[in-house]
Parts: C-alpha cells; sequence; structure tokens
C-alpha cells in the first residue's frame, strides 16, 4: 500500500549518530521505496522557538540540506524543502491555533521539559509549535508520520486537532488523520557519557555525540571512552537490564547493522567491552565517513543546495497552496 509520508528536521547545526539513526537513516529507506511519496521538510520555523543567530541558522538550514543528500535521499524523487519558503504552513498554524484546545497543549509534556521551572520565561511559540507542527502535516494530506518516542504525543495532538476540524465545519475526512511510523529496530540513541540521557548537540562534552562531521579517528577515540558498566558483554536480552549504557552501545551496533538485539547479544556473549568497541568503532566508521565526506563536499557548494531548497518549496507550494484555498473556503474568508 501506498504511503505518503511527511517529516521534519530542526536545522539546529552539528546533526549526529542520534538524528541519523533516529530518523534520517529511516528517510532514506522509505525514500527507497518506490511505493511512497516523500516530503521532507527543514523546519526552521519551529527552530526559531530558541533565539538562533541569523547567519548561523542560514548555515544549519543547507547543512541540513547536505545531510539529507549526503545520506542517500534522492531530493528529484522526494520534495526537500524549508518550512519557511511555504506561507501556507504558517496560515494555517495560526487557523488550527483556533480550534485547538488549552487543556491539550497544556498536556504537552516537551514543553514542560524544554521550558524547565521558569515557564513564564518561554516563548508563546516554543508552547504553541505542536499546532505549527499539525499544519505542516495536514497541509500535505500524509498518511503517515516516522515519530521517535518523543514524538508521539506531538501526533495525537496533531490526530486530534484533524477531527475537530472536520466535526467543528462539518467536513468529514477533509483533513486526513494521519498514522504513525514507529521504527521496529532500536532508534532512541543516547549520550556516550551518561545511558540515561538522549544524544544532543546541547550536551557540553563533545564526546557525548558521534556528529554527522566527525573523522575516523575521532569516531574511534569516542566510542573507545564510551561509558560501560565493569560487567562483561550481556549472554541474553535480560541481563541488559539497568544496564543503560551497554543497552545504548548495543543498540546503535544493532541499528547500523541492520540487525536484532538478540543477534548481536548472541555473538559478543560474556566477552569484554573492549573487544566489543573495536568491531562497534569499524562499524559505524564504515556507515558515517562516506557520509561525512560527502557532507563536507556538498557545503563547498551553497548554490547547488540552495537550488535543492528552492525546487523543493516549488514543489511543495503547488500542494500547500491548494490546500490553504479550500482550507480558507472552509472556515469562510
Amino acid at each position: 500500500m501506498s504511503k505518503k509520508i511527511f517529516s521534519g528536521v530542526q536545522p539546529t547545526g552539528n546533526l549526529h549518530l542520534g538524528n541519523y539513526l533516529g530518523a534520517i537513516k529511516n528517510f532514506v529507506e522509505l525514500n527507497n521505496d518506490d511505493a511512497n511519496e516523500c516530503i521532507f521538510c527543514v523546519v526552521d520555523l519551529h527552530a526559531i522557538t530558541i533565539k538562533q543567530d541569523p547567519k548561523e541558522l542560514k548555515k544549519n538550514i543547507r547543512e541540513t540540506v547536505a545531510t539529507f543528500v549526503a545520506s542517500g535521499i534522492d531530493p528529484k524523487k522526494s520534495i526537500i524543502f524549508n518550512q519557511s519558503g511555504v506561507a501556507a504552513h504558517s496560515e494555517f498554524a495560526w487557523i488550527l491555533s483556533c480550534v485547538a484546545r488549552m487543556g491539550w497543549l497544556n498536556r504537552m509534556t516537551q514543553f514542560k521539559e524544554k521550558a524547565g521551572k521558569d515557564k513564564e520565561k518561554a516563548s508563546i511559540g516554543l508552547y504553541s509549535y505542536p499546532v505549527l507542527m499539525a499544519a505542516d502535516i495536514l497541509l500535505y494530506d500524509a498518511t503517515h508520520v516516522p515519530v521517535g518516542d518523543d514524538q508521539k504525543q506531538h501526533l495525537e495532538l496533531c490526530r486530534d486537532i484533524a477531527q475537530k476540524f472536520n466535526n467543528d465545519f462539518g467536513v468529514e475526512n477533509f483533513l486526513k488523520v494521519p498514522e504513525p511510523l514507529i521504527q521496529k529496530v532500536f532508534s532512541r540513541i543516547m549520550s556516550l557519557k551518561d545511558g540515561s540521557k538522549k544524544m544532543s548537540k546541547s550536551e557540553l562534552s563533545d564526546l557525548s555525540r558521534i556528529n554527522l562531521t566527525d573523522d575516523e579517528d575521532q569516531i574511534i577515540t569516542k566510542i573507545k571512552k564510551a561509558k560501560t558498566d565493569p560487567l562483561l558483554m550481556p549472554k541474553d536480552i535480560k541481563e541488559l537490564e539497568g544496564r543503560p549504557e551497554a543497552q545504548n552501545l548495543i543498540g546503535i551496533y544493532t541499528s547500523l547493522n541492520n540487525s536484532t538485539f538478540e543477534t548481536s547479544i548472541k555473538k559478543y556473549a560474556g566477552k569484554n567491552f573492549s573487544d566489543f568497541k573495536n568491531e562497534l568503532s569499524e562499524v559505524v566508521v564504515s556507515k558515517i565517513i562516506p557520509i561525512s565526506k560527502e557532507i563536507k563536499k556538498l557545503l563547498e557548494d551553497n548554490s547547488f543546495l540552495d537550488s535543492i531548497l528552492l525546487d523543493g518549496v516549488e514543489r511543495a507550494n503547488k500542494i500547500a497552496s491548494k490546500k490553504i484555498k479550500n482550507i480558507k473556503e472552509i472556515v469562510g474568508f
């Protein structure tokens, strides 16, 4: 069955192994399936919910496009564009913010985590950005949205908003209610220094993550220094309980090999972590270095990256402008 897929990545710069295994690797597989129609958005409007340096933001938008292409997404087959290039996203977000309910947004746990203790100082955009996310998805009649654990709640909100809009205006199935696409293979990649925290560019130590632009020596050093526990490699899944660092490293190995936890554990059962880390380094280097080299090459040609975005904006606009025209008629504009 063919799927219409929409997903977005924030242009925060310094994309890392967590971004690759949690999202981009999956995007490539979806792009390669001829039955799918894929739209991949660089969500620059979402990025400004937190203050950005304008020059850095422009650079990061291009770097995200370069990462998509270097990883194997074909910009001729799939649409790659930046969100701010299609005005319908902002227009529709306002309309949906008049449909969404405060109580729904108050339940969003990610806002509570990002805003911290002083919620009064958080931007309104940070609070309401799940409504913009709903607009992003619903504009394109997406049937499926790839989501990680931290985005499941936002997709549920998107589904609620779509159903309420359809009911409020008496337009059954006008806004398509999307289904989640949840990766079956382990995809939540944690910090190399602390298995209880998600891998993030905001963590102070660069040793906590493998950046997609790291060279071979950096990757090997980071894996060698990655935190483990004093026990030997587990003999079965049950022995992984309460061992977050071991689970994370085995998860990375498993994801990169398109394998299963059972197969990976069986191969290294009872061995020293040092033996496993050596092989893990080889796997990460073989998968990431070609991407790293291609990203660096693409970043030398801004005009090529900009042309991908211009083409993507034009193609996305054709779809979104028709939908927003119909939405305005339904609302009474």
